[in-house]
């Protein structure tokens, strides 16, 4: 049994996408971002980096104690490790996969979530930020309609874990003022993505955990955007 440390973010999705795919047996454990669960001692314990998502694997592959992992691109190779899915052991789609993988991590990611931020949560607009993030968001998304133009999935033939990956990150597109029509690739990779029953019961997560609407609150913004060293070594040294 798995226990998925979980909220509806994209980086949230990448993992339930996996152990829908693979009939893995899971429980989602929700961890509310917005109202500081991620702060929690506990969750601490086995996410050090107070970010969802994190897993801990009651059943490891050594028989030993339950094992955590955290950071959604550890947590995806573990799994495919773990099940023999979506990840080859060796050869060269492995090293394909894994570029893939840590693009998104190192990449897509991050310049989509800052182009968020400063699109539709920042105090004041700043031209110069948004402009900047979505012009490498833009960019980004050219660098994977080249890749599928020759290939019907990121790492080759198959869907693995890099699709699974910077797929979340797409379903955001309009929030990232992108437009798929100008990718052509890109949008139907991503239809023939969201069509797969697995992703559909991974995002229907979304709802079942009673996720509050898009408005972030002031006590939102204070868990999500005012951490800094002193969130994680408090000045009363506790």
């Amino acid at each position: 049994m798995i226990e998925l440390y979980y909220w509806p973010t994209p980086n949230g999705h990448k993992i339930t996408l996996f152990l829908e795919e693979t009939g893995l047996p899971y429980r989602i454990v929700p961890v509310d971002i917005g109202r500081g669960a991620q702060f929690a001692p506990a969750f601490l314990e086995i996410a050090p980096n107070n970010r969802i998502p994190a897993i801990v694997d009651h059943r490891p592959a050594d028989g030993g104690e339950p094992l955590s992992v955290f950071e959604s691109g550890a947590i995806l190779v573990y799994l495919a490790e773990k099940t023999g899915r979506f990840l080859p052991p060796e050869g060269r789609t492995r090293v394909r996969t894994l570029e893939w993988l840590f693009w998104q991590v190192g990449g897509l990611g991050p310049m989509a979530g800052q182009a968020h931020h400063f699109l539709h949560y920042a105090p004041e607009r700043c031209a110069y930020a948004e402009k900047r993030y979505l012009d490498e968001v833009s960019r980004l998304y050219a660098v994977l309609d080249r890749r599928l133009e020759r290939h019907p999935f990121l790492a080759g033939e198959d869907y693995s874990i890099a699709d699974m990956a910077c797929y979340p990150w797409i379903v955001s597109h309009a929030r990232q003022n992108q437009d798929l029509a100008a990718f052509p690739a890109l949008a139907r990779w991503f239809r023939a993505i969201a069509e797969r029953p697995a992703t559909v019961r991974a995002y229907a997560w979304k709802d079942r955990i009673g996720r509050r609407g898009a408005t972030v609150d002031e006590e939102a913004r204070r868990h999500l955007f005012g951490q800094s060293a002193v969130t994680v070594r408090p000045a009363d040294g506790s």
